[in-house]
C-alpha cells in the first residue's frame, strides 16, 4: 500500500505520529508512574523485541486488554496445537500479567509496539509475521499498512463495531473503507456486527459468534480456595466483580443496608484496576465499614466487612466463592463487563442497566432466567436478599446461567475453519 493510495486522514494520521515518536519515551515514563506500562520492557513498545523469532511459519494475534487476548485463548492454543509459533501482542500491564499464567506453551508474548511507523517496521523486520489476527475492533493504521505494503494476510477475529464508533466511522468513509477493507477476512460476532463491517467497506464477512463464549473458565490457586473457603465459611458473601469508579460506594452502602439482615456478611470487591485498592479501602471505611485488602496479604477475618480483592489474575478464585456475582461497570454508563465467565463457574449474575458493550451475552442471560437487573444500591440488596432467602430459585439461576453461555459456544470452530485455507497453504509450504 503506497502513501499516495491513502486517503489524506491517513497520511495526516502517519505523519503526525512520526512527529510524536521522539516523544514516545517520556510517554512511556508518565504511564509508568500511573502503574500503565512496565518500563523494564519498554524497548518493545517500540518496536524492539525482547524475544528471538523462532523458526518456521509465525501467527501473530493482538488483543488490546485483558477481556480481547483472552478471548484469543482458545485459538491460541488450536495453533500451538498445530505446531505453530505463536505470537500474542498487548498493550496492558494487566493483560501481560494474566497471558504469562494462562498462555501455552509455545506461545510467546511481547507487548505491542505503539503505532507509529519507524516502531511499526521495527516490529514487522523482525517478526516477519505470516498471518496477522487483530481482535475485535483494533484498527491500526500503521500496522494495517505496513501489514498490506509486506503482503501479510490480516483477519479481523471477534469483531464488534459498536453503533457509536459506527456513527463515528461514517463521518470518514473513506479512512474506514481503507482500513476495513485491508482485511483479508472479518469474523464478526454478531449479524449486526457483520452488517456494520460490510457497511463500512470490509471484505470476507462472517458471522462467527464471540469467542469469549469458548474461553475456558479462569483458573484458581486450589491452595488459596480451600483458605479462603475456611474463613468464609457460613457467611453469606456478595461478589462485587470488575468495578469501577463510583460504584464502590454503592456497593459499600448495599452492604450496610444487607448487614442489618445478614450480620455476618462478607462483600468482596474485585475492582477492573486493582491499583486502586487504597481508594477503594478509603471509601469503604468513609461509609463506616471495615476493609481489609488482599494487596496487603490481609485476609477476610471476622471483622471485616469489605474484602478489596486488588490483586491481578485471581478473579476465578473468587468467583468460585459465591453464587452470586454483581458484574460492575453497569451502574455508571460504561457498558458493561464480560459475565460469562462467572456464568460458566456456577454463579448467577446481577447486573445494572449500562451493559452495551456485552448486549447480546445479557439478554441471552436475562432471557433465559440466569441473570437479573438491577438499577441501584438498594434493589442490588433486595436482589441479593431474595436470592439468599430462597436456595431453589437461585441453584434455579445458576443453572440457567451456565446453560445460557453453553448454548452460544462454537465460535472457536467457525474462527479456525475461516482461517484453515491459510494454515493448509503454510503446511504445503513448508513441506
Amino acid at each position: 500500500m503506497k502513501a499516495a493510495e491513502l486517503p489524506p486522514t491517513l497520511r495526516l494520521y502517519r505523519a503526525a505520529t512520526a512527529v510524536a515518536q521522539p516523544f514516545a519515551g517520556a510517554l512511556l515514563a508518565y504511564r509508568a508512574r500511573r502503574g500503565k506500562e512496565d518500563l523494564a520492557r519498554a524497548d518493545e513498545r517500540k518496536g524492539i523485541a525482547s524475544r528471538p523469532r523462532p523458526e518456521g511459519v509465525l501467527v501473530w494475534l493482538h488483543g488490546a486488554s485483558v477481556g480481547e487476548t483472552i478471548s484469543l485463548l482458545p485459538i491460541i492454543t488450536r495453533l500451538c496445537e498445530k505446531s505453530l509459533n505463536v505470537l500474542v501482542t498487548s498493550v496492558t500491564t494487566t493483560s501481560a500479567q494474566v497471558l504469562a499464567r494462562r498462555l501455552p506453551a509455545g506461545a510467546l508474548h511481547q507487548y505491542a509496539p505503539l503505532d507509529t511507523p519507524l516502531f511499526m517496521r521495527r516490529f514487522f523486520d523482525h517478526w516477519r509475521p505470516d498471518l496477522a489476527l487483530f481482535a475485535e475492533s483494533e484498527l491500526w493504521p500503521n500496522a494495517i499498512v505496513e501489514a498490506r505494503r509486506r503482503q501479510i494476510p490480516l483477519a479481523l477475529v471477534n469483531a464488534r463495531m459498536s453503533e457509536r464508533s459506527l456513527a463515528r466511522w461514517r463521518r470518514l468513509p473513506r479512512t474506514i473503507e481503507v482500513l476495513a477493507g485491508s482485511f483479508d477476512l472479518c469474523l464478526a460476532q454478531t449479524e449486526i456486527d457483520a452488517e456494520r463491517y460490510r457497511f463500512l467497506g470490509a471484505h470476507g464477512v462472517v458471522t462467527a459468534g464471540n469467542l469469549k463464549y469458548d474461553v475456558p473458565p479462569p483458573p484458581a490457586d486450589q491452595i488459596a480456595l480451600a483458605s479462603l473457603k475456611g474463613m468464609t465459611a457460613g457467611r453469606p458473601v456478595l461478589l462485587a466483580a470488575s468495578t469501577h469508579a463510583g460504584e464502590e460506594a454503592i456497593v459499600a452502602e448495599t452492604h450496610r443496608m444487607l448487614a442489618q439482615h445478614f450480620p455476618s456478611l462478607l462483600t468482596i470487591i474485585a475492582p477492573r484496576h486493582p491499583e486502586r485498592g487504597s481508594e477503594i479501602a478509603s471509601t469503604v471505611k468513609a461509609a463506616g465499614l471495615r476493609p481489609a485488602m488482599r494487596s496487603r496479604r490481609l485476609g477476610p477475618d471476622s471483622a471485616c466487612d469489605i474484602y478489596v480483592a486488588d490483586t491481578v489474575g485471581e478473579l476465578g478464585l473468587f468467583y468460585r466463592l459465591t453464587p452470586i456475582v454483581f458484574m460492575g461497570k453497569s451502574l455508571v454508563p460504561h457498558g458493561g463487563q464480560n459475565p460469562i465467565e462467572p456464568a460458566k463457574l456456577g454463579a448467577a449474575i446481577l447486573h445494572g442497566p449500562h451493559v452495551q458493550n456485552f448486549e447480546s451475552v445479557y439478554r441471552a442471560l436475562d432471557e433465559a432466567g440466569g441473570a437479573r437487573e438491577i438499577t441501584d444500591g438498594r434493589t442490588l440488596a433486595l436482589a441479593f436478599a431474595q436470592m439468599i432467602a430462597d436456595p431453589k430459585k437461585l441453584r434455579e439461576m445458576v443453572r440457567a446461567a451456565g446453560m445460557a453461555v453453553e448454548r452460544l459456544t462454537g465460535a472457536v470452530d467457525r474462527t479456525m475453519g475461516a482461517i484453515e485455507p491459510y494454515l493448509v497453504h503454510f503446511a504445503l509450504g513448508a513441506r
